[in-house]
Order: structure tokens, then C-alpha cells, then sequence
């Protein structure tokens, strides 16, 4: 076969190209450290680098939900704390009130600064996130949640909760329902609520006593005194008498249908005590009646009122103790949450490693190979070049003189 020299030029010169060509790649990949410089390169390595890509860029987006959540949940875990020791400072003002030292004027003093916590207890709960959405509106992170309205405190927000994406298959609540922290707290001690009436004209108080026997049956009961010394229990629910003619001794306890209460003091005939089920106050409500029962104080001598007056004391501290637990509870959910959050991002972070490293794999630069294919593909490439420098010298015209 007859080899002309256009040909062995055009071979030469094309061997010579992908050379320079292969070489030139190799240095590219070096430069920018990435093995596939194009989808040809590997098609099965450049579809699972996009998957990759894919879920590294959520698990990155799952990242920045988590820190928002737990920004926000650290945000109200401080004002949940602000507000469990206002409350405590309150209870303490409770039990300072009914003091055998307490004076009127002591009492007004109390009693400014109950309206000052009460003031206080509405920023607090009105709380926002620095975003300008309210911690405790449920969903409606816009709207107030609480109004110090003429009739009471209002909610003015929602039950929903504001669920942000944590994981692939995890959402957390990201704020909560004051409705659920401040105003759906039982009264009394969470089953049954007591108080005096307020025609008992007696010296007679009553403890807010506990369930002996679960569940409570939910019927109201009335305690009647037919003499100083003896009194009837009816069932007020059913109409029917659970039992007549009692022997009373202050402090002893009253048992019947599982409850028990104890009555202190001297009740006078006719004197009422009701037994009524747990129903819900807000902590802003047992606020305002502790600052209406300390600005009504007894008058000095006045038995009766002086009953009310700390049977008033007594209810406003068992309410506050319920208030305190409840917001206790609320702070624990959050803290359970924020544990989560922490565990849930140390995860994220150990699959964010994973991605990276396995996207290393796939598309970044052996720099040892690379240097070995770069330093052989350069020797071939100077070979080719002095071979063809030579070949193309020579020409049968050298060999017919």
C-alpha cells in the first residue's frame, strides 16, 4: 500500500492533537481539581454526583430549619423561665398577704405591686422572636395573642401549631399555643375546686382537698352546717343526701365518694362550703383575683370576713401552684424539643460529612494519578514530536542521487 506524504503529515500531525488534547485535560482536571469535566467523562458518576448534590442541598435547607426552630425555642424557653419565677414571686406574695403582721396599708403596697407583675405577665406573654412573630400565638405569629380587655385577658391567637421541616420525615413545633400555657389551667386542685359562700357568716375555711379515689366522679357537692357543730353533705349533682347529721371538729377530715376536704375554723349554722369540678382559669384571671381579694381586706374583728379573706389567699396560691406546673410542663416540652433539635443537626452534620466525601470520590482529582498521566502523557507527547520531526525529514529524493 502507498503511504503519500499528505498522509503521513495528516496522521502525524492528528496522533500529535489527541495528545496534546489528552494533556491538556489532564492538566485541566489537576486545575480544577474535579475528575469529570463534563457528563461524557462518566454518565453513571454524573447522575449520582447530581443525587448528591440533591440531598446534600436539603439536608443543607433542614439545617438552616433546625437552627431557626431552635433559635426560636431557646428565645421561649427564657421567657417560659422569666415568667415561672414571677409567678413564684407572686405565690410568695400569696402566702406574705395572709401574715398575722400585714397591715392595710401593706396590703396596698402589695397590691401596686400585683398590677405592676400583672403588666409585666402580658409583655412577657406577648413575647416575639426578634422576627416579629409572637412566641405564643399558636399559627397566627402576626396576631397579639393576649388583650387586657375590660371583661379579662383575651387570646387572641389559634390552637394550630407552627411546625417547621426538621428531617425527611420529622416535624417539630416551632412555637406553641399560650391559650394552652395561660389560660387552659384547672382550677382548685385540678379535679375539684372548694370555697365558701359568700352569705357564711361563720369563721369557717375549707382546704382544697384531694381525690382518694381516680377518676373523680365530676358532681358538684354542697357541705351545709345545721348547728356549729354539725353539718349535712349533699350531692348537688344528683339531688340526693350523701350523708346528715356529721360531727364537725375543725381540721379532721371530711371523706365521702372519694374526696377529701378539711374545715377549719368556727362555721355558723347555715354556713355553706362547695365542692364543685376543676373548670379552667387563666393565670391572669387567679392574678386578678388575688389583687381583688388584697383590696378588700377584713376589718379588724370581723371573723366572717377574715374567712373569706384567706380562703381567698388559699385559692389564689393553689392556683398559682397549678399555673407554675403548667408552665413548668410547657417549658420541659421545650426543652425536650430543643434536645431533639440538637441531636437531629449532629445527625445532619455527620451526613453532610457523608455526602461530601462520597461526592470527593466521584468527581474530584486523583492528584497522584493525574501527576503520573500528566508526566507520561508529556513523554509521549515530546516522542511523537521528535518522531514526526525526524520521519518528515525524510523523502526518497534522498536516496536517487
Amino acid at each position: 500500500m502507498r503511504i503519500s506524504t499528505s498522509t503521513l503529515y495528516s496522521e502525524g500531525v492528528t496522533a500529535m492533537q489527541q495528545m496534546q488534547s489528552n494533556l491538556s485535560r489532564t492538566q485541566l482536571q489537576m486545575t480544577t481539581g474535579q475528575r469529570m469535566l463534563s457528563p461524557a467523562d462518566d454518565p453513571a458518576a454524573a447522575a449520582r454526583a447530581i443525587e448528591l448534590k440533591q440531598s446534600d442541598a436539603s439536608n443543607t435547607q433542614l439545617a438552616s430549619n433546625r437552627q431557626a426552630a431552635m433559635n426560636t425555642l431557646s428565645l421561649e424557653d427564657g421567657v417560659l423561665g422569666s415568667i415561672t419565677s414571677l409567678l413564684q414571686d407572686v405565690k410568695i406574695m400569696s402566702l406574705d398577704a395572709g401574715g398575722s403582721l400585714q397591715t392595710a396599708s401593706s396590703l396596698k403596697g402589695i397590691a401596686t405591686d400585683l398590677r405592676g407583675r400583672m403588666q409585666e405577665l402580658f409583655g412577657l406573654s406577648n413575647s416575639t422572636d426578634g422576627l416579629g412573630n409572637f412566641l405564643f400565638s399558636g399559627s397566627q405569629g402576626k396576631i397579639q395573642p393576649f388583650a387586657d380587655t375590660a371583661a379579662g385577658a383575651t387570646y387572641q391567637g389559634d390552637d394550630v401549631q407552627r411546625l417547621i421541616q426538621a428531617g425527611p420525615t420529622r416535624q417539630i413545633s416551632s412555637a406553641d399555643s399560650g391559650a394552652d400555657i395561660f389560660m387552659r389551667i384547672k382550677n382548685g386542685n385540678g379535679s375539684f375546686a372548694t370555697s365558701v359562700a359568700a352569705a357564711n357568716t361563720g369563721s369557717g375555711t375549707v382546704s382544697q382537698g384531694q381525690v382518694l379515689a381516680s377518676p373523680f366522679n365530676g358532681n358538684t357537692y354542697q357541705v351545709t352546717f345545721t348547728s356549729a357543730t354539725t353539718f349535712d353533705i349533699q350531692n348537688v349533682t344528683t339531688g340526693t343526701p350523701v350523708s346528715t347529721g356529721n360531727a364537725y371538729v375543725s381540721g379532721q377530715a371530711i371523706t365521702f365518694d372519694g374526696i377529701q376536704v378539711e374545715i377549719k375554723g368556727a362555721p355558723a349554722s347555715g354556713d355553706t362550703f362547695d365542692i364543685q369540678p376543676s373548670v379552667n382559669q387563666s393565670v391572669f384571671e387567679t392574678i386578678k383575683q388575688f389583687l381583688a381579694t388584697v383590696n378588700a381586706p377584713p376589718l379588724a374583728g370581723d371573723a366572717a370576713a377574715n374567712a373569706k379573706f384567706q380562703q381567698g389567699l388559699q385559692q389564689a396560691s393553689a392556683a398559682l401552684d397549678l399555673a407554675i406546673n403548667n408552665v413548668m410542663y410547657s417549658r420541659a416540652t421545650v426543652g425536650a424539643r430543643l434536645r431533639e433539635l440538637d441531636s437531629l443537626q449532629a445527625t445532619g452534620v455527620d451526613l453532610g460529612v457523608q455526602y461530601q466525601q462520597t461526592l470527593s470520590k466521584i468527581q474530584d482529582t486523583d492528584y497522584i494519578q493525574a501527576a503520573t498521566d500528566m508526566s507520561k502523557q508529556q513523554l509521549a507527547l515530546q516522542a511523537s514530536q521528535q518522531s514526526f520531526a525526524k520521519i518528515s525529514q525524510m523523502s526518497l529524493f534522498d536516496y536517487l542521487r
